[in-house]
């Protein structure tokens, strides 16, 4: 297994487009080559202007052929202002959008490729190309939300289709997931590297901050805190390579290592449940003990003891929970099972229904209705909660199933 990540980015002879820079900490920021432009322009299926004879020096010709040979002479500065020159003549120019971006992103300029960029985008809003390098150009420049949004649609949009470049936007996708808040699909996203064989600190890090729920990214990190979370992240490597006696003894040294660090035990059960839902809820119980305004954790243990059909036991997590993210729909929704099913119908009823009022499509709180309905006698209403559920299970299937 190579020791990191960054080892499929080898600089190759030629220069390559979002190459990503090998440091010490094995993937790090993007950093742009010279002459990235010119291999972008091609691999990317947007092709340069031809060079054209012009009458006037000032002509639209005579500024693309100049602006040519600026690039061909790596004099970047004055192609840039040539090519920007061009614009000026014909805005619709859909190739000198591109130049201009890639040629900014090239000299680090990563605001003026955001605009650049955005410009060709609105002449061309399914270039997946542009869309990528817009994206990777708002990371540089901290617009995270629009930068997670642009890399995913470059994405779908096929610019992950070569492997290298797979590689980089799908990484950038996860670091951005993670800074966005999106942890349970980041470790995802970072399972798809472990699949590949790959392996850095700096991977092994991000995955720590995914799984500790720390929105920050591996170069956010002050000195000194990245051996935690590389901790953090070589036990959920272990687990997700199927080696669970590896990852039983990584968590071990962490929890002796790094005792009381919130969301750790969480964690732990979370990537249990699926093999070993009594262990889960073990690793869930010491997560409220370490960290009891844990809401996250306080209703997913309620949950869990749901659905071993344990409502008694779950009913004082759910009620934690619920005092603490009591606008969240599925924190009224668990409190209203738990009620319901130990015997409070009423409260519980109360609770289910805020739920509802919170989030009227969510299936979870239907189907709970649909149970609590029952063990209140409304047999038709019961009915009706579970068509309903039948109906909404079938309209998502079939939406799933079109190409």
């Amino acid at each position: 297994m190579p020791q990191q990540l960054g080892a499929f980015l080898k600089r190759p002879k030629e220069p390559v487009c979002l190459r990503a820079r090998q440091g010490v900490a094995g993937i790090a920021v993007l950093r742009p080559q010279v002459g990235v432009w010119i291999v972008l322009a091609a691999a990317l299926a947007l092709p340069l202007p031809a060079r054209s004879q012009a009458d006037s020096p000032g002509s639209f010709d005579a500024l693309v052929s100049a602006a040519a040979g600026a690039r061909d002479a790596q004099d970047f500065p004055k192609a840039i202002q040539l090519t920007e020159q061009a614009l000026k003549l014909q805005a619709g120019w859909v190739e000198g959008w591109w130049l201009l971006g890639s040629m900014q992103f090239n000299q680090n300029d990563f605001a003026g490729a955001e605009v650049a960029l955005s410009r060709l985008l609105d002449l061309d809003p399914d270039s997946g190309p542009a869309r990528a390098m817009r994206g990777i150009a708002e990371y540089q420049t901290g617009d995270f939300a629009t930068a997670l949004s642009d890399i995913q649609r470059a994405i779908a949009l096929g610019a992950a289709n070569s492997a290298q470049n797979g590689m980089l936007l799908r990484y950038h996708e996860a670091l951005l997931l993670t800074r966005n808040n999106r942890f349970e699909e980041a470790l995802t996203d970072y399972g798809f590297f472990l699949k590949a064989g790959k392996s850095s600190d700096e991977l092994r890090t991000a995955m720590g901050l995914a799984g500790l729920r720390v929105p920050l990214l591996p170069r956010e990190l002050g000195r000194g805190q990245q051996e935690m979370y590389e901790a953090a992240g070589r036990a959920i490597a272990a687990y997700q390579a199927g080696d669970d006696a590896a990852a039983r003894l990584q968590f071990q040294d962490f929890f002796q290592r790094f005792p009381n660090v919130p969301w750790s035990h969480f964690l732990y059960g979370y990537l249990l449940y699926s093999a070993d839902s009594a262990g889960a809820l073990r690793e869930w119980r010491r997560e409220v003990q370490v960290s009891p305004d844990n809401a996250t954790a306080n209703s997913t243990l309620a949950w869990a003891l749901l659905v071993k059909d344990q409502p008694a036991d779950a009913l004082p997590f759910a009620q934690k929970a619920e005092s603490l993210a009591a606008a969240k729909p599925m924190s009224q929704m668990i409190l209203g099972r738990a009620l319901a099913e130990t015997g409070d119908l009423d409260r519980g009823f109360a609770h289910l229904e805020e739920a509802l009022k919170l989030d009227p499509d969510n299936l979870e709180v239907h189907f709970a209705l649909a149970k609590a309905d029952s063990l209140a006698g409304r047999n038709l209403d019961a009915q009706r909660e579970r068509l309903y559920c039948l109906q909404a299970e079938s309209t998502r299937s079939i939406a799933n199933a079109q190409p």
